[in-house]
């Protein structure tokens, strides 16, 4: 009864939309106390109009640290995977001016969970942003509570009031790990001498010797998504992991590359395609996404993985683009940039150490949050840490919602070659 009653609320609330503004219903939520006066509302919806899309991409695309898990391809994407996107918009005399693209999933035994990447976002210079912050945590907080049983929030850069607020919501800070907490990035707005001058001392001296040793890099396309699946197979097999299956990495790059949001490098020896990158674009943003490297042969001494992401900082620096994020690192190696700055007695981890080398700015996201409920099912989620077997589940349910499938026997790693993750 409780579960058929659950679905009927789930069905009430998502409302179709309409271009410019949403039917009144059970669903459009106020701001609080000032969403008269102010002319703010807030809408959830699964089914935005073909307007709406158009311009939530476009305030994800002009918004500073955001990402591509934002744009709607990004969802169309992991609708391959089993995800269906769920839409909170904030809109003030019809001006779109904040909202969430959540990634929602039905999962046995559980219900609907839901993700939220890289978000709420606020446009910028909005006016009222306290306004809409509250308005948009309130809006998360009813979703999480009437129509997903957990909900994961991961805020993006400079939005730790948002985390702020929404701890104050209801949610409590989580442990899930679903996301990266941190990552390391170069800053394009430096001289390039300036940016060289950071390498490491065993890089620095590359960029004058590639092109000797017979080492280029070339612009790649959709003909070359075969070559990129096949070294991220090598390199998975090296690392660990399980790839990702080469229909997602094409879905990948012909959704986001249609809209010139990702773009692709591949690094050759003398004519003979040895490893690829693919970035993603998004705002003031390149960010590391996929990577491969076949390390057989001399290609493993000729540094060729970073003279493509050499050749990646000159390119977004011609294109005015402000950072390079190299995509995530792992916990320790975050703790341990931010604390001394020195690496822990057994050396950096061998998955970031390609990224250290660059000599970047590692930085800390805000906290990520999680809503639980009913209560039994948050006390049988803290329940399954205490146990090997909960811990196991709970891992592949983080791998599910990363976007690789768990390789039993293996280290389930993320599902990139890089330690980044495909949210």
């Amino acid at each position: 009864m409780k579960s058929r009653l659950g679905e009927r609320v789930a069905r009430s609330v998502l409302l179709p939309s309409c271009a410019r503004r949403p039917p009144p219903g059970p669903w459009a939520m106020a701001a609080p106390e000032n969403h008269s006066a102010g002319g703010l509302e807030v809408v959830a919806t699964a089914r935005p109009s073909v307007f709406l899309l158009r311009a939530w991409d476009e305030l994800v695309d002009r918004t500073p640290g955001t990402d591509v898990t934002q744009l709607s391809a990004w969802a169309r994407l992991r609708g391959l995977a089993g995800f269906s996107a769920l839409h909170v918009l904030a809109r003030r005399d019809g001006e779109l001016v904040g909202g969430a693209q959540i990634l929602t999933r039905r999962l046995p035994l559980i219900g609907s969970i839901g993700y939220l990447a890289y978000g709420p976002i606020i446009a910028p210079g909005a006016d009222s942003y306290a306004e809409i912050r509250r308005a948009l945590a309130g809006a998360l907080t009813t979703l999480g509570r009437r129509r997903l049983r957990i909900l994961f929030v991961q805020p993006p850069e400079g939005a730790g009031d948002v985390s702020a607020e929404l701890l104050e919501s209801g949610f409590r800070a989580s442990t899930a790990g679903i996301a990266p907490a941190g990552s390391i990035r170069v800053d394009l707005t430096d001289d390039l001498a300036v940016i060289k001058g950071r390498f490491g001392r065993k890089l620095k001296s590359w960029p004058s010797r590639w092109s000797a040793r017979g080492v280029t890099v070339r612009a790649g396309d959709e003909r070359d998504l075969p070559l990129l699946v096949e070294l991220m197979g090598r390199t998975a097999e090296q690392q660990g992991y399980t790839p990702l299956p080469y229909y997602y990495v094409e879905t990948l790059y012909r959704e986001l590359a249609a809209t010139e949001h990702a773009a692709l490098f591949v690094g050759e020896v003398d004519g003979v395609p040895v490893a690829a990158d693919l970035v993603t674009r998004c705002g003031d943003m390149l960010r590391g996404r996929l990577t491969g490297f076949d390390r057989s042969g001399d290609a493993s001494k000729l540094s060729v993985p970073a003279a493509i992401r050499w050749e990646i900082i000159q390119w977004g620096k011609a294109r005015g683009y402000r950072w390079l994020d190299f995509g995530g690192l792992r916990p320790a190696t975050l703790d341990a940039l931010l604390g001394s700055g020195e690496p822990p007695p057994e050396g950096w981890l061998p998955v970031d150490q390609p990224k250290l080398t660059f000599g970047g700015t590692a930085f800390r996201y805000p906290r990520a949050v999680e809503l639980i409920s009913p209560a039994p099912l948050r006390m049988g989620y803290d329940l399954a840490w205490r146990s090997a077997a909960g811990r196991r589940l709970i891992e592949q349910a983080r791998a599910l919602l990363r976007g690789n499938r768990p390789d039993r026997g293996r280290a389930n790693r993320p599902g990139c070659a890089d330690g980044s993750t495909v949210t």
